[in-house]
């Protein structure tokens, strides 16, 4: 878990942004995402925002913490970036025009999560929360998204657990639940072809939790689930 707290909340995902960092996580993260001018819903310690500015795009940051947005405007100084404190439950008239000024092409959001003390998550309610938390953000952004002109592309990426040998099967199923959930009668679709995943290199001691916590997928491990909805003609 990432704690209750902020600083739990960056303390952790300082410790998981590095190994994705190392790995090369957010470069292929960011290889992704079409156009120059980005929206960047959530960003953490600043990692994916930098993965960003250094394919030289030009990124807006939405962020609802303040603590997470200091830590990425120090971690990307010097470079094409805004940031914005913003809540996505409460976007007010001059936010929106400041986020419709910046004229995104695309609206990116990565590894959503929060601290536990906003999504409710308890050690016992088997990650429902945290799953539900994913849910309603994910709706906000592809909402806020389709209220733009200007964006052609929305790029979701998650930490999931799938068995890897069942990967191609489930990019359909990656596909079909966001255009359930997602992006249901939003003016974007999704295609097989541009839902990826990428395995995660973790310890043992993650692969033991992950077999723990989802007994019945034999062979499971942790991947990155990417998809690039598209904007219909």
């Amino acid at each position: 878990m990432s704690g209750a707290g902020v600083s739990d909340f960056l303390g952790y995902w300082v410790a998981e942004g590095e190994r994705y960092v190392k790995r090369g996580d957010y470069d292929w993260m960011a290889a992704q995402v079409p156009g120059r001018r980005v929206l960047e819903i959530g960003c953490g310690p600043g990692f994916s925002t930098q993965a960003l500015a250094a394919c030289g795009l030009s990124v807006l940051v939405l962020d609802a913490l303040t603590e997470c947005l200091a830590a990425a405007q120090a971690r990307t100084a010097g470079q094409d970036v805004r940031f914005l404190a913003v809540d996505l439950t409460a976007v007010d008239a001059s936010q929106r025009q400041i986020i419709s000024e910046f004229a995104p092409e695309t609206v990116v959001c990565w590894l959503m999560g929060a601290p536990s003390g906003i999504t409710g998550a308890q050690l016992s309610d088997a990650g429902q929360a945290v799953i539900a938390y994913r849910e309603k953000l994910h709706r906000l952004v592809a909402e806020l998204a389709a209220s733009l002109p200007t964006v052609s592309a929305l790029h979701l990426v998650d930490r999931t657990v799938i068995p890897w040998q069942a990967k191609d099967i489930g990019r359909d199923t990656l596909v079909g639940y966001h255009a359930g959930k997602t992006l249901r009668d939003l003016p974007f679709h999704a295609e097989r072809r541009n839902a990826l995943y990428r395995k995660l290199e973790d310890t043992a001691a993650d692969l033991a939790q992950i077999r723990k916590t989802h007994p019945a997928l034999k062979g499971a491990v942790a991947t990155l689930a990417s998809l690039l909805a598209e904007r219909k003609i």
